[in-house]
Parts: C-alpha cells; structure tokens; sequence
C-alpha cells in the first residue's frame, strides 16, 4: 500500500437515485458534493411538454447540460439554441440564462454542477414545492442563501409565446 486513502465508490443503478419536483421541472438527484468531496453535482432533470425554468443566474457555480431525450431550448445571455439527444451546452456563472421543453414530447438532460452545492438548492426546493405552491418569498430566501438570482428578462414573454409554454411566473 502507498498510503493513499481511496475514495469511496459511489453506485447509482439506472432509474435509481431520489427523485423531486421543483415546480416547472423535475429533479433527479444522481451525484451530490459529498459524493465527489464537493467537486462536482449531477442531477437530472425531466422537462414536461410546456416546461420552463424561470431565467436565473448563479453566482458560484458553472453548469453544463447534456439533452437525453427530447428537445431542450437553452438562452444564456442573447444566445439562443435548442439541442436533441446528445447536444451538450454550457451554462457559465454571472449570465442569466433559462431551459425549456421546446418539442411535442418529454424531454430530459443530464446537469454537471461544479463545484458541488447547488444541488443543496434543489432538494431544498423540492421540500418547499412538496407542501404546496410555495410563497415568493420562501424561494427568494432560499434562492438568495445559493447565491442564485431570479430575473424576468423582457424576451422571456417571448420564448413563452413561440413556445406555447406555461409560464413560470402565473
């Protein structure tokens, strides 16, 4: 032996790991920082037909998103995509971005958070979202304790029209 501690080997089966509704997407919790000595988080969210996540910026924490199933609309500052299944996207700290569902089917992608924490938000949230429709300024609080910013840029009324989307806000 040469002394060096192994870290423990973390398992997650498919179709396992816990599982949460955030409101206008789901959640599902694969890889959490304690896991990877806060290094990184991985979760994966599933996008109804209709969905989109309120425009956001993170202050501490980089994204990046890989589309599994579906189409996946992605707008990170004025740039605007929309990936199917394989389609990779980075989502940097400080610009504000959103996702949708943009097809006629569920969708779902895979999110890479580093460094590890943010996913400490969405358990959070789903705990909020559980006990019914959760008041503004219990996510507020709870958004400003994660370092992450809501916003409600003017081309959100937008992709919510040319999308047929619900919106976030009603």
């Amino acid at each position: 032996m040469t002394g060096i501690e192994v870290p423990a080997l973390t398992v997650v089966p498919p179709g396992q790991g816990q599982v949460g509704d955030l409101g206008t997407i789901g959640v599902e919790f694969k890889l959490w920082g304690r896991d990877t000595g806060g290094q990184v988080a991985i979760v994966e969210h599933p996008f109804p037909v209709g969905a989109i996540v309120p425009a956001h910026l993170h202050t501490r924490e980089d994204e990046y998103s890989i589309v599994t199933e579906g189409e996946i609309g992605f707008r990170s500052g004025d740039r605007e995509v929309v990936l199917g299944p394989g389609g990779y996207i980075t989502k940097p700290r400080g610009e504000v971005h959103t996702m949708w569902n943009a097809g006629k089917e569920p969708a779902r992608m895979i999110e890479v958070i580093t460094p590890a924490g943010f996913e400490e938000f969405f358990h959070a949230m789903t705990e909020l979202v559980a006990a019914g429709p959760p008041p503004t300024p219990k996510v507020m609080e709870l958004a400003e304790a994660y370092g992450l910013e809501l916003h409600r840029p003017e081309w959100m009324d937008g992709l919510i029209d040319r999308y047929g989307l619900r919106d976030p806000f009603a």
